[in-house]
């Protein structure tokens, strides 16, 4: 009875974690460049218990072992690098990867991070930044007389001056991958960090051989699925409610046992 009420109890915590991941997928399903979270589960230790053989002709011959389960436990988070949707805008900083491929983004203590995210802007001092600030490696600097920004598939940032007839040449943005970009490390803002589990980053050029392309005036969207996530959380919630129902009926029955009169 006490192994029921322990393994049901194994069974709703992790149905609680399957809900917080999808309720986490769904709150970012306008976040630019957001890769929705799967979790993974594996089962527990089993206990084994023998039967008694059968004796055939002198000789004991064993029947199928017993196993009992002991519920289940979350033991990992997978990211999903499926590609989201372009999003036209009229930004032309905006940069949208057709294809594999993260930013490079410089944070304030010098680590670099990584992020699907190109809503870029520009600083007060002319550095193409992120959202939040962080700088874009390598980095491009602006002049205040800049008039027009083109940037071509393979990154090269080509502007405009004002009183200029000819484009001139600033410099052009780098991509990184990895052999497993599952094993990112999320820190939230739309960055991850570099694991032992995903491998050193690549770098090359955008619409190099395995890399992706620069798609000018687009975002990408987040890659959750509304209609995915609301059937896992239907399945989520149905597989809670029977684990609690398992424990309600263990309850039930300690009780008769507990009424028993000799």
């Amino acid at each position: 009875m006490n192994r029921a009420l322990r393994t049901a109890a194994t069974g709703m915590f992790a149905q609680q974690v399957n809900i917080d991941l999808i309720s986490n997928n769904l709150a970012n399903v306008n976040t630019t460049g957001f890769k929705k979270s799967r979790p993974e589960f594996q089962d527990l230790m089993y206990q084994t218990i023998r039967t008694n053989g059968i004796a055939e002709d002198g000789k004991t011959t064993e029947v199928a072992e017993i196993q009992i389960g002991n519920g289940a436990v979350p033991v990992a988070t997978t990211k999903n690098f499926r590609q989201g949707d372009m999003t036209p805008t009229t930004n032309p900083l905006d940069i949208a990867i057709q294809g594999e491929g993260f930013f490079q983004i410089r944070r304030s203590d010098g680590t670099t991070a990584y992020t699907r995210d190109g809503s870029l802007k520009i600083s007060a001092d002319g550095q193409l930044v992120t959202s939040q600030g962080y700088i874009v490696e390598p980095g491009i600097t602006f002049s205040s007389s800049t008039a027009d920004i083109s940037i071509s598939r393979d990154g090269t940032i080509e502007v405009m001056e004002a009183g200029q007839t000819a484009q001139i040449k600033l410099g052009q943005v780098e991509l990184a991958k990895f052999i497993n970009p599952a094993g990112l490390h999320a820190i939230g803002s739309n960055l991850f960090l570099e694991t032992g589990a995903s491998g050193q980053p690549i770098i090359g050029s955008p619409g190099s051989e395995g890399f992706g392309e620069m798609a000018q005036g687009s975002l990408e969207s987040s890659n959750v699925d509304v209609v995915e996530e609301m059937i896992s959380m239907i399945v989520a919630q149905r597989a809670y409610e029977i684990n609690s129902k398992t424990i309600k009926t263990v309850e039930e029955m300690l009780g008769m046992a507990n009424n028993l009169k000799s």
